[in-house]
């Protein structure tokens, strides 16, 4: 059975994004990016909740007249050629090869989801289908980087679970000598 891989930035105290929905400061040092590519050889589908969908759609179509990063001319590529899921009950026609799941039940799409043959499932970021997710026990692995910043508020990266989820650390890492990757699976696997 295929796994879901919830793969996420994270400031030092918790937040995916800042205040103001700010998300400008994780850094994709050579050794993160490279780890991430390497995450990426795993998995065939990346998932994403209608937010988190909508900044990767405004940015990694045209990221070459955007940004001159080696990490993101190097990410386009895989963004565009790889099959995407967006959870959203509002979009109908996302575009960029990617396809809408807007039932009522995500838990119940993913878990079929997980079910059809092919490698791994790749979680972009997000916090509400993530918990949802996580809510229903369908998130495998937790790979999250913590960044060297402090964002005082924003978005949780758990907002206010409905209970307590013991994990179990499989690898912690550092990379580039400044994001740290905490790698965890949930205590029951």
């Amino acid at each position: 059975m295929r796994q879901i891989i919830h793969f996420v930035h994270v400031s030092l105290d918790g937040y995916i994004e800042g205040p103001n929905g700010e998300f400008d400061w994780p850094a994709m040092g050579p050794e993160l990016s490279a780890y991430s590519f390497d995450l990426m050889e795993r998995a065939d589908t990346f998932l994403y909740g209608r937010p988190v969908w909508e900044m990767m759609a405004g940015y990694w179509p045209n990221v070459e007249s955007i940004s001159d990063d080696p990490h993101d001319l190097k990410f386009a590529p895989v963004w565009r050629r790889t099959p995407k899921v967006v959870f959203s009950r509002t979009l109908r026609e996302p575009g960029h090869g990617a396809r809408v799941v807007n039932g009522a039940n995500p838990a119940e799409q993913v878990a079929a989801l997980k079910a059809e043959p092919g490698k791994d499932l790749l979680l972009m970021g997000g916090a509400s289908l993530a918990a949802e997710l996580t809510a229903h026990g369908l998130i495998d692995e937790y790979q999250v980087v913590v960044h060297p910043v402090v964002l005082g508020g924003g978005k949780a990266l758990f907002p206010e679970p409905e209970r307590r989820l013991d994990l179990r650390l499989v690898e912690s890492r550092t990379f580039d000598a400044r994001t740290v990757l905490l790698h965890h699976r949930p205590a029951s696997h």
